[in-house]
């Protein structure tokens, strides 16, 4: 009973880090699982990421309007086709609510 199960089990292996340069330089791991992100050719692809100038930030303010709107049209459009159809349910409503007190 000198086993203490109160401490957690260590690992056995520790993990290896490789440094990216000095990774695998073939591509035969790339042909063995599924890989959405991998090219043809070996080594790293960057993403380039711009600052929004005043043009590009009038662009997207323009956009995020006219989605505003679209969804505001929308809105009232749908309000407008449902008042009449609750105006004849509740005028239906009320004539056959007179119709059942007589």
């Amino acid at each position: 009973m000198s086993n203490n199960s109160n401490r957690p089990e260590r690992p056995r292996l520790e993990p290896e880090i490789i440094p990216p340069r000095y990774g695998r330089r073939d591509g035969d791991w790339l042909e063995g699982g599924w890989s959405p992100y991998a090219s043809g050719a070996s080594g790293t692809q960057r993403i380039y990421f711009a600052k929004f100038g005043p043009f590009g930030l009038a662009m997207v303010m323009l956009v995020i309007g006219f989605v505003a709107a679209i969804v505001l049209l929308a809105t009232v459009g749908a309000l407008l086709i449902w008042l009449p159809i609750l105006a004849i349910l509740l005028a239906v409503g009320v004539v056959f609510r007179r119709q059942l007190r007589r």
